[in-house]
């Protein structure tokens, strides 16, 4: 009688990705999890896909010395990015691969746009995002996945993917991504927190509800193929108020604060780690999503 099941096909896998070789550096707030090398890589995702993982949505934590205020580094064809989807893609051609399409990683404001004068610049940004999602589709990203909340960076991406003959290349839009506190194990990882202020002039107010529909309809409206909620499990409220909305696929994203908590938790022998994992996981699933990307994949399959 049990009405919602879950499967490899659910999830998607989070990689953090840095320069060298034969790296596996330890997130120290993400215990278990790590951020490892291109050779590294290539062997993870291997075993994902033979554990029947189908999708993997890539991070890369760029080096200093290459941030600057117009993510001038997200442009280059043979950025960190850039090379780790070749490199997947020749290794395990059917994986599919995600790619998140953002400045925060490279600005040296550690801010999703170009900033100016304390002021975060939407339209100069969106045409930099726009470009840096063509660079990831030449190199052969299946998804690209704009995670900046921009205004009007959807129709900007479609636009010059079509033009350059990438119709199957997927939009996966971060639509409703809140300004939440959930977010900093990540940027630990990434070495991406915002230099100055907040992100809520461009995320979401995790007070407000309707608005995640309206810029939800309106990335669909402008090309969007996936909408992801993001964080997860305070906002199954908006995963389901989307379900019951549109037709389009739905993602989550069980977020590095939500994975922490759980391991935090475990490991002080408060609560089950695998019980109450898998009732998160089932949640999101209940609550309308489609793929849930998660740092708990692996655990989860190897229960599954």
């Amino acid at each position: 009688m049990k009405e919602y099941h879950l499967s490899p096909n659910d999830f998607i896998v989070p990689l953090f990705i840095v320069e060298g070789k034969g790296v596996k550096d330890p997130i120290p707030s993400m215990p278990g999890y790590f951020r490892l090398s291109l050779d590294l890589i290539e062997k993870k995702v291997a075993s994902l896909w033979a554990k029947g993982l189908k999708a993997v949505l890539l991070f890369i934590k760029v080096e200093e010395t290459l941030k600057d205020n117009k993510g001038t580094e997200a442009l280059n064809p043979e950025g960190l990015m850039q090379r780790a989807i070749k490199q997947i893609k020749e290794a395990v051609p059917e994986m599919v691969v995600m790619t998140d399409v953002a400045l925060d990683p490279y600005s040296s404001y550690g801010h999703d746009g170009i900033v100016k004068e304390g002021q975060i610049l939407n339209d100069p940004t969106i045409a930099v995002l726009a470009k840096m999602a063509l660079s990831h589709a030449r190199a052969g990203a299946d998804v690209v996945a704009p995670s900046d909340m921009m205004d009007g960076r959807i129709a900007e991406i479609r636009n010059k993917l079509e033009e350059a003959q990438f119709h199957n290349t997927l939009i996966m839009s971060y639509s409703a991504k809140y300004a939440s506190s959930f977010y900093g194990p990540f940027r630990d990882a990434l070495d991406s927190a915002p230099g100055f202020g907040d992100k809520k002039t461009y995320q979401i107010d995790f007070a407000n509800r309707e608005e995640a529909l309206v810029e939800t309809q309106r990335d669909l409206e402008e090309g969007a193929d996936i909408v992801m909620v993001k964080p997860g499990l305070a906002y199954l409220d908006i995963i389901r108020d989307l379900k019951n909305s549109i037709s389009a696929p739905i993602a989550a994203y069980q977020v590095s604060g939500e994975y922490a908590m759980l391991k935090a938790a475990a490991a002080q022998g408060w609560i089950d780690h695998d019980q109450v994992m898998i009732e998160q996981l089932v949640s999101f699933k209940r609550a309308g999503a489609l793929l849930i990307a998660t740092y708990f994949a692996e655990e989860a399959v190897a229960l599954l």
